[in-house]
């Protein structure tokens, strides 16, 4: 396992359509973490930093963007590793409430 501290793990909350129909109808919030962080290491991170509950999370890494110029591909936008945590009932985070 990669030793990650505590507030590296997560890197921000992704706030779009999707995620915000998430939080407001599954208690599910979307976040972008570190590419080196497990699941255990995102559950103790967010019952630590927001202190809730967590019954579940999900982890997915979102492949880099690529572009063309002629024949020449480059990268646009690296990789990216996001995390679904699913709150017990009831609990909510007031983060994603603006």
């Amino acid at each position: 396992m990669a030793e990650v501290h505590i507030y590296e793990v997560i890197r921000r909350p992704i706030v779009t359509e999707k995620s915000s129909m998430l939080s407001d109808e599954q208690q599910q919030y979307v976040f972008e973490v570190d590419l080196r962080a497990n699941k255990i290491q995102i559950r103790e991170a967010i019952e630590v930093i927001f202190d809730k509950d967590v019954h579940n999370v999900r982890t997915m890494i979102v492949p880099a963007k690529r572009g063309r110029r002629g024949r020449q591909t480059y990268r646009r936008k690296s990789a990216w590793k996001k995390a679904i945590v699913t709150l017990a009932p009831g609990q909510e985070l007031d983060l994603f409430n603006l």
